[in-house]
């Protein structure tokens, strides 16, 4: 993986954290635009990337990795996880439109960044759907330098809008099936399917999709 953040501490702690566990980090980058040269040149499985960087921060270069994404060394995607101070910083909502697979706040214990980090590179997304949808219900109408995620719903099936509705309203796999009286086996394939169908990279797009769509109106469960 490549750490990006402008602080060298935060770099040289956080790959100590990782590499102690069996992480292992390629490469770092001290601001947005070094992220991305990295990225290209190194082809990291997972980008743990710091929002507020001098020059290019860490927002653009999400977009600018994201926009046309290499594939990992592995064969995968390139996966983003925004690393922020704040929580419930602005500019995370933007991160997670532009393709970002969650975020970690900078107090985050050892093995909990342990954790993030093998959860996105394994293709899962960060949030837990409760802290998604708080995330997107303050900034979905509010922000408008974001750059929404249009995507057509017609091409689902009457289960799988209803799935992403109640996936939206923070419901987890477990959740989702005591509601639908579904087995969890079934959920993750909905979920994998509605994924595939809306070419998204994993749930936390689909909630904002749900929300950019009007499928779900903020502060409406």
């Amino acid at each position: 993986m490549v750490i990006a953040d402008d602080q060298a501490l935060v770099r040289s702690g956080f790959t100590m954290i990782l590499n102690a566990a069996g992480v292992e980090v390629v490469g770092e980058a001290a601001d947005g635009a070094e992220a991305v040269s990295a990225t290209r040149r190194l082809r990291p499985d997972v980008v743990l990337m710091d929002v507020r960087m001098p020059e290019v921060d860490g927002l653009e270069a999400t977009r600018r990795i994201l926009a046309d994404p290499p594939l990992a060394a592995d064969g995968g995607p390139v996966r983003i996880l925004i690393l922020t101070t704040f929580d419930l910083d602005r500019y995370v909502y933007a991160a997670l439109t532009a393709g970002a697979s969650g975020f970690l706040l900078k107090d985050v214990t050892p093995d909990h960044l342990v954790h993030a980090v093998r959860l996105v590179r394994d293709g899962d997304a960060l949030l837990a759907p409760t802290i998604t949808r708080r995330l997107v219900e303050r900034f979905a109408r509010v922000d408008p330098d974001r750059s929404a995620l249009h995507r057509d719903l017609a091409g689902l099936t009457p289960r799988e809008l209803e799935v992403l509705t109640l996936l939206a309203g923070g419901l987890s796999n477990t959740e989702l099936a005591g509601a639908l009286h579904l087995s969890e086996a079934t959920v993750k394939t909905h979920i994998t399917r509605i994924l595939t169908k809306l070419q998204l990279r994993d749930r936390v797009q689909a909630v904002v999709v749900a929300y950019e769509t009007g499928l779900v109106a903020p502060g409406r469960r």
